[in-house]
C-alpha cells in the first residue's frame, strides 16, 4: 500500500475559495457521480484536497468520508499535500534511475529538507517524484513547474535552486 502524505502545514481558506466551493457543490449534489468533479472543482480552487474541504464534499453530496478519502487517495490527480509555488519533479523512468536519478532525489530531500510528496513550510517548494516525462537521452531528468534540467548532477542543484529563491 502506497504511503499517503499529510500536510503538516494549517488549512486555511478566504471566503472567496468557502464561496465557491459550496456553490459548485450545490451545483453537484443531486448529479449521479458528481463526487469526481466535485475533487476536481475542489483541487482548483485550493490546490489541494485537505480534510477540512473532503469533510465538506462528503456532508454536501451526502457520500461518506471513507469515499471521498478513497477516490482522492486512489487517483494520481490528486494531492492531499499543498503543492510549492515551484513544483520540483524528478523522473525516476528506468532511463533517469539508472542515470542517477536515486541520488538526485536524495539530495533534493536533503537540501529542501522535505520528502517526496511534501511542501516546503514556506510554500515555494514541492517535490514530487514521477514516471518517465519522455526525455530518455537528457536522463537524469528534473522539472521545476514547466522548466527541464536535464543531464544533471547532484552538484548543478544548488545552482538551479537559487533560480527560483
Amino acid at each position: 500500500m502506497a504511503k499517503i502524505k499529510l500536510t503538516k502545514l494549517p488549512f486555511s481558506e478566504t471566503p472567496e475559495q468557502a464561496k465557491a466551493l459550496d456553490a459548485k457543490l450545490e451545483e453537484l449534489k443531486s448529479v449521479p457521480g458528481g463526487l469526481m468533479p466535485a475533487l476536481q472543482n475542489a483541487q482548483d480552487i485550493y490546490g489541494y484536497l485537505p480534510i477540512e474541504v473532503q469533510k465538506r464534499i462528503a456532508e454536501k453530496l451526502n457520500v461518506s468520508l471513507e469515499e471521498v478519502f478513497g477516490v482522492a487517495t486512489f487517483y494520481a490527480q490528486f494531492t492531499l499535500s499543498p503543492r510549492g509555488a515551484y513544483q520540483v519533479a524528478v523522473c525516476l523512468g528506468t532511463a533517469c534511475y539508472v542515470k542517477g536519478a536515486g541520488d538526485i532525489i536524495n539530495a533534493l530531500k536533503t537540501k529542501l529538507g522535505i520528502e517526496s510528496g511534501e511542501c516546503t513550510e514556506d510554500g515555494r517548494f514541492s517535490l514530487i517524484e514521477t514516471r518517465c516525462i519522455g526525455c530518455c537521452g537528457l536522463a537524469p531528468v528534473m522539472t521545476i513547474n514547466s522548466n527541464v534540467y536535464g543531464k544533471l548532477t547532484t552538484d548543478q542543484l544548488d545552482g538551479i535552486l537559487r533560480e527560483y529563491m
